[in-house]
């Protein structure tokens, strides 16, 4: 006698039960946990949110705002005239480029006084290490007397620079120097040295190691201290007091000609002044941080 056997079908899963394991209540996605805690601050936070943004708020973003204020009383148009006078552009001008050829000449040497730091050991090595701090150490009219006392008229080694654009140049250099050594000197210490012998090891030239492997790790530094310099660059003041000369057309920088506007009591002019330089930070910065991550991207 043959005998029939039908499968019953399985007991229906209980709603809200995983997949996985019967019986057991299934997990919740982390998509629903986090959508419902992803703004919800604890106490602590909270407060140290507020003291974040009021900090933020009252050290940074007023005085901007005020600034701006400032420059937009008068009106477009005596914003645009004042920014178009050929005397205050002679002096963006100079300032801008003045600056760019030092970032140019940090991103170079900064790299290569950081490698020589950290990859290779010599007598000193600790006191180069220190002397290269020096420029954010020292109030920047020390700088400037510093500067005026080797390279003065009375200079002893005979090269006088004052009220010439090559003192701007070599004023704007010395206070710079650092931004670039000390945002790569971290990143080259916590290269991996495995990773380059590897690249040695399947044929790769020092160049081509240099290139694939430890330069797009030094971009995103390189271009952050970049920036951090042509934005002190375009915004010093102390050192170029004694050195520029001030003179109308040749030597006389953005600074120095906020400074003339606001002895002459245009403060709007100043202000103008002021936003520009502003703004031409603001976007080398960005540019600078996109081209930064494009190169390390592609490696």
């Amino acid at each position: 006698m043959t005998q029939t056997l039908v499968a019953s079908p399985p007991p229906a899963r209980p709603a809200g039960r995983g997949p996985g394991r019967a019986g057991r209540p299934g997990r919740r996605g982390r998509g629903s946990a986090a959508n419902g805690g992803l703004f919800r601050l604890t106490p602590t936070s909270g407060l140290g949110l507020g003291v974040a943004l009021v900090w933020f708020s009252v050290l940074v973003m007023l005085p901007l705002a005020a600034v701006i204020g400032a420059a937009a009383e008068g009106g477009w148009a005596s914003f645009w005239g004042t920014l178009t006078d050929a005397q205050t552009f002679a002096a963006l001008r100079l300032t801008v480029v003045e600056a760019f050829l030092v970032t140019v000449v940090n991103a170079f040497v900064g790299t290569v006084v950081a490698w020589v730091l950290v990859r290779d050991h010599f007598w000193g090595k600790r006191v180069l290490d220190v002397v290269i701090d020096i420029p954010f150490a020292l109030p920047t009219i020390v700088a400037g007397l510093v500067l005026l006392s080797l390279w003065g008229p009375d200079s002893p080694v005979g090269v006088n620079i004052v009220n010439t654009r090559e003192g701007i140049f070599l004023a704007l250099l010395f206070v710079t120097l650092p931004f670039v050594v000390r945002t790569v000197q971290p990143v080259l210490i916590e290269l991996d040295a495995d990773v380059e012998e590897a690249a040695a090891s399947l044929g790769a030239s020092r160049f081509t190691t240099f290139r694939r492997v430890i330069l797009p790790s030094l971009v995103p530094a390189i271009a952050a201290g970049s920036s951090l310099g042509f934005a002190r660059a375009i915004s010093e003041f102390g050192s170029l007091v004694l050195i520029s000369g001030n003179t109308p057309y040749q030597t006389e920088v953005a600074s120095l000609k906020i400074l003339k506007f606001l002895e002459g009591d245009n403060q709007a002019g100043a202000a103008a002044v002021a936003v520009l330089l502003l703004l031409v930070a603001v976007v080398t910065i960005v540019a600078l941080d996109l081209i930064s991550r494009r190169v390390a991207r592609r490696g």
